[in-house]
């Protein structure tokens, strides 16, 4: 039994959220003129960062979090509807060849499954529980996390997908873009980024969409550094799938090393194209199977290999 999509009173739930807010000031607004558009568009997007600056205490938190469950081998799993879920996807498809994570390591769930990337999958959004049979789909533990994302902080699906994730044990996380929102209630680490109503009434996949996309690259980045994915601010994990990446690998060793093109590129080849390894071979003097060895033990961080093999 899913629920009624058109609850009796979700007109006048919607009417309290900030973002779904009308504003009368903007009523003339396709009588503008092109550029006057845009430019009142770039200055409501310059609210954003500010909005997310507020919250950057509980984003942190979340975070340290996030990275306590991964390093135990937990996943990070988004659930959201509609331009969220999108962001969500977004977010968990870059990590891979940005931090070689491995599959399913970082997951995305939209509602309505793979078609809603791309259209509009109707009632979707207001299951449950849908939420609660696509985390059953990923055999979900204690050690994953589950970030459900939505504007109104009010979507059944992202709050459906967190209550249930809370009660096998899992980390929760509830980004929403309204104050006292059931979302952030439901979870267990809050973040309420608060961008106020938007340009076009209740179209959130502009501000409320720009402040998710910052929160979720905040959660998978940092979480990342702090599992050792970087070293510095070096992307040492990234995986070497293109010609564009392969370069990016032998400049990410010569930064890391300041050898010479020549001494990089025989260290990547002793390493099979490991950035960390072929790193570890040049500032330690190893060879590359042990700096593979080295980093094992060490879960993949680099600075910790390296002072062990340094001594």
């Amino acid at each position: 039994m899913t629920s009624t999509p058109h609850h009796p009173d979700l007109r006048s739930q919607l009417e309290t959220l900030t973002t779904e807010a009308f504003r009368p000031e903007l009523a003339e607004i396709d009588r503008m003129p092109t550029l006057d558009i845009a430019r009142l568009m770039n200055g409501e997007d310059t609210a954003v960062p500010a909005a997310v600056a507020e919250r950057l205490p509980e984003i942190a938190a979340a975070v340290d979090a996030v990275a306590a469950r991964m390093a135990r081998g937990g996943r990070l799993v988004y659930a959201g509807a509609g331009t969220a879920g999108r962001l969500g996807v977004l977010d968990a498809s870059e990590c891979p060849p940005t931090f070689n994570t491995a599959p399913g390591q970082v997951v995305g769930l939209i509602a309505g499954g793979p078609d809603a990337m791309v259209t509009s999958v109707e009632g979707a959004e207001d299951s449950p529980e849908l939420a609660r049979a696509d985390l059953d789909a990923l055999a979900l533990t204690a050690d994953d996390t589950v970030v459900g994302v939505s504007a109104s902080g009010r979507t059944p699906y992202a709050v459906g997908a967190v209550e249930y994730a809370r009660s096998l044990g899992a980390l929760t996380v509830g980004l929403a873009c309204n104050r006292g929102s059931a979302l952030a209630a439901a979870a267990e680490h809050g973040i309420e980024v608060v961008t106020g109503p938007e340009l076009l009434t209740g179209s959130t996949r502009l501000k409320a969409g720009t402040a998710q996309k910052l929160v979720l690259n905040m959660l998978s980045t940092i979480t990342m550094i702090r599992l050792g994915k970087t070293y510095g601010n070096l992307m040492v994990d990234v995986r070497a799938s293109n010609e564009k990446l392969r370069a990016r690998s032998r400049r990410i060793v010569a930064l890391a090393t300041g050898a010479a093109d020549d001494d990089v590129e025989r260290a990547l080849t002793a390493t099979g194209g490991e950035v960390k390894d072929a790193i570890l071979v040049l500032l330690a003097d190893v060879d590359g199977p042990t700096a593979a060895r080295l980093l094992r033990e060490s879960d993949g961080h680099l600075r910790t290999a390296l002072a062990t093999a340094q001594g």
